[in-house]
């Protein structure tokens, strides 16, 4: 191997390089030079002073881009948690309307006065000066201006006062949804919700909401509402001066009400202006029709809820009759929205107030009389024709006194209760105890105390009014003189089962208090309403026709739903000839009998009068062709509301039937149907109860002997006839020794001790057969007559005479 060096193998990678340029040499000392320090990068000078706190152009950048993202996460993260809550209970809470038949309101119930309508109640001038006032853009702009949002918080949150600025959409989210504190929290609410509900809700539909919610002063909350509160107009019916000042009022409600505050009014004024000039620059209003625009001056605040007087009472029946009959259950209403369109007249209704004023209210002396603090009054008046209730009386004042005296069902009905036992004896074709059949014209031992006579229940001998006894006497004339004894008897004749079905059938509800199928059932203990009595005095009117009353004609919610009512049904509740003859009968009442006083109606009238036990109460229940109306003068200790006697009430001895009701019910008749064509009852009577058939024609059976029965008698020669209570008319008696003898048609009477002929029995010419009993009877001329214990009793009236036909006697 050589000694000189050897030439290196490169390592593997190794690449041949360009020889380098050779280098400067490098001062002394320099960085790098040999023996010399490393150079250094030079350093930037540090901030001093002002320049320290003024952030870099980076530091500004991190931090929007940190401010930004921040934003954004807040917005969604805001966006994500608010969710659109249910509606506030303020918000949803409504009153509910009630109109006369005519539309005009009766009244409103509800601590909130709202009633929701739809935008297209509401007129195009109110809504476009509601956003001239408020939002002016409100179509076309975004559903929050962040802008004035972010200065109304700042304001709250530094105490500067409140500001809102906000948009329509955010108005109606804090009135709907939200509440009206001013916080920032609820700030934040309402700029997330109204986001959301510009999205899922048009733009109409948020300015009826609105609408629907502003609260417009007056205790007026919503545009509807309010149009009624400061002019008396619905809604849709508001032109552009009266809506714009209602606009301007949701500025500043309280203070911007003109009758309140008249020294507001020139602010008020120039509100009114600033609205109606915005609706001529958006093109609302043609500058020609604001030229000539007076500002319309608001009408006297009234006090829309109260309840006072009539519409307390009337309001409770409507409330009662939705929840009975199933058509609103309780809580839905009370939830409001809904209106409700009455069958009331408000004419008739206020000449139902009149008429007890003037018979009744006007004649009490409380401070003298204390009897004449427990004096009560209730009323109520239907349409025969339709079962409309057309008028109500309640009481003096519902927020005097409570109880509707229309509706209230603990007052004994009395007398008035008599009708419904003779329709269903006419009905039912019942017969007395001796087979008659029961008309008008049948007589009946009206005997006070008599016991009645088949009834297995146990004895009843009822009293009559002022323990007066009538002997024999007619249906008719029962009813005219309301005899208990009589229609007890008939009662039982008929059968108290039928005779409360009658009454059911009628109108008197089935589970009445009271209401029992026993003989006593004719005198009324049962306590049925005035509203119940009217319906059935109605189905009377309606020749058996009933028409189940009503009070609604027509319910709306939120201004155009419409809610069904029930289907109406008339039904056949008697026959019509049953129905038209007790009007017949009771038309003696009025024309002859305990009501004459209903005669000052100056209209063809049938009516009864009614008296509760102790006089607690007294009724008069009469209709004419077109009107059934019931009035009830009661008594009750307002403090104790125990049932209290009327003697000496109104300065009276006692208060009846025939008084104080039936004068009530002759005012309001007269004036109710005042200007209109008086018509007489058009009656299809029953066979035989106009005229009274001879004793001929009358149900026949063998006649009989029977030597202890009292059942007098009558004697006639040469004619037929019917009589009555001893006395003759038209005929000439000669009495000798005991017998009698009649010529002409003539009746007589015979003394005990009369003269038999032929063992008891004479054939006369005629042919006729007469039977003689302890005494004797003698016919000549064709005709028989009966005698007991030689005594003849009876009545002849132009030749024409019959005997009297009580119960419990054999036919003649």
């Amino acid at each position: 191997m050589s000694d000189q060096p050897q030439p290196q193998q490169p390592n593997q990678g190794w690449a041949p390089r360009e020889p380098e340029a050779a280098a400067a040499p490098e001062a002394p000392g320099a960085p790098g030079a040999a023996g010399g320090e490393k150079p250094k990068k030079a350093k930037r000078p540090k901030r001093t002073g002002w320049r320290r706190a003024i952030p870099t152009w980076r530091m500004t950048l991190v931090g929007f881009i940190a401010l930004v993202a921040l934003l954004i996460g807040a917005f969604y993260l805001g966006y994500s948690m608010v969710k659109i809550p249910p509606a506030n209970a303020l918000a949803t809470k409504q009153s509910n309307v009630y109109l006369y038949a005519d539309g005009s309101q009766l009244a409103r119930d509800g601590e909130v006065n709202r009633e929701n309508v739809g935008l297209a109640q509401i007129s195009a001038n109110a809504q476009h000066a509601v956003l001239a006032a408020e939002d002016r853009d409100f179509f076309t702009e975004s559903a929050v201006d962040p802008k004035a949002m972010v200065r109304a918080a700042w304001n709250t949150a530094t105490g500067k006062g409140t500001q809102s600025g906000s948009t329509i959409t955010q108005q109606y989210v804090k009135n709907y949804y939200l509440g009206q504190e001013q916080t920032v929290t609820r700030k934040v609410k309402e700029f997330f919700i109204s986001i959301k509900l510009d999205r899922t809700e048009s733009k109409a539909e948020i300015l009826e909401g609105y609408l629907n919610t502003s609260y417009f002063g007056r205790n007026a909350y919503g545009i509807q509402a309010a149009a009624q509160a400061y002019y008396g107009k619905d809604a849709t019916d508001l032109d552009a001066g009266r809506g714009a000042y209602l606009a301007a009022l949701l500025n500043a409600p309280s203070e911007y009400d003109v009758v309140a505050h008249p020294e507001n009014k020139a602010a008020a004024v120039a509100r009114w202006n600033y609205v109606l000039d915005g609706m001529v620059k958006k093109g609302w209003l043609t500058e020609s029709a604001r030229a000539g625009m007076k500002f319309p001056m608001p009408k006297e605040a009234t006090a829309s809820t109260s309840m006072s007087g009539q519409r307390g009472y009337i309001v409770g029946a409507i409330k009662d009759y939705l929840t009975t009959n199933k058509i609103i259950d309780a809580d839905t209403l009370e939830a409001g929205g809904y209106r409700i369109t009455t069958t009331l007249q408000k004419s008739k209704q206020d000449a139902f107030v009149k008429a007890v004023n003037d018979q009744v209210m006007s004649k009490l002396d409380k401070k003298s009389r204390k009897v004449d603090n427990y004096v009560r009054a209730g009323g109520a008046s239907v349409d025969p024709k339709t079962g409309n209730i057309v008028a109500m009386y309640g009481g003096i004042d519902y927020v005097k006194q409570y109880t509707n005296g229309a509706t209230r069902g603990d007052f004994q009905v009395g007398s008035t209760f008599k009708p419904f036992v003779l329709a269903s004896a006419i009905q039912n074709d019942s017969q007395t105890q001796d087979g008659q059949t029961i008309t008008p014209n049948t007589y009946y031992d009206g005997t006070n105390k008599r016991p009645v006579e088949g009834w297995s229940g146990g004895s009843y001998a009822p009293e009559n009014e002022d323990q007066a006894s009538y002997g024999d006497i007619t249906v008719r004339t029962a009813t005219d003189k309301s005899v208990n004894s009589v229609y007890a008897q008939m009662a039982v004749d008929v059968g108290p089962t039928k005779v409360k079905q009658t009454a059911v059938d009628l109108g008197i509800p089935s589970d009445t208090p009271d209401l029992t199928a026993t003989p006593s059932i004719a005198l009324g203990p049962s306590t049925a309403s005035v509203l119940d009595m009217a319906e059935a005095y109605a189905t009377l009117a309606n020749h058996g026709q009933r028409h189940t009353y009503t009070m609604i004609s027509k319910i709306t919610k939120d201004g155009t739903a419409e809610i069904k009512l029930p289907e109406r049904k008339t039904t056949r509740a008697v026959s019509r000839e049953s129905a038209d003859t007790t009007t017949s009968v009771l038309q003696s009442v009025v024309d002859n009998g305990t009501a004459t006083a209903a005669q000052a109606a100056d209209r063809p009238a049938a009516g009864k009068t009614g008296t509760a036990e102790e006089d607690t109460a007294a009724w008069f229940a009469g209709y004419t062709p077109d009107l059934a109306t019931v009035v009830s003068v009661m008594g009750q200790d307002p403090t104790t509301a125990a049932h209290k006697s009327l003697y000496g009430a109104m300065g009276l001895e006692r208060v009846n039937g025939g008084g104080a009701p039936a004068e009530i019910w002759a005012q309001f008749t007269k004036s109710a149907l005042k200007g209109t064509e008086a018509s007489d009852f058009d009656l299809d009577l029953q066979e035989g109860a106009e005229t009274v058939a001879p004793p001929s024609l009358q149900p026949t059976q063998p006649a009989t002997t029977t030597g202890d029965q009292d059942n007098g008698g009558t004697t006639t020669t040469g004619g037929q006839g019917q009589t009555q209570g001893g006395t003759t008319d038209g005929g000439t008696t000669t009495t000798d020794g005991g017998t009698t003898t009649t010529t002409g048609g003539t009746t007589g009477t015979t003394t005990t001790g009369g003269t038999t002929t032929d063992g008891g029995t004479t054939t006369t010419d005629g042919g006729t057969t007469g039977t003689t009993t302890d005494g004797g009877t003698t016919t000549t001329g064709g005709t028989t007559g009966t005698t007991t214990d030689g005594t003849t009793d009876g009545t002849t009236t132009g030749g024409t005479t019959a005997g009297p036909q009580s119960t419990g006697r054999k036919k003649e």
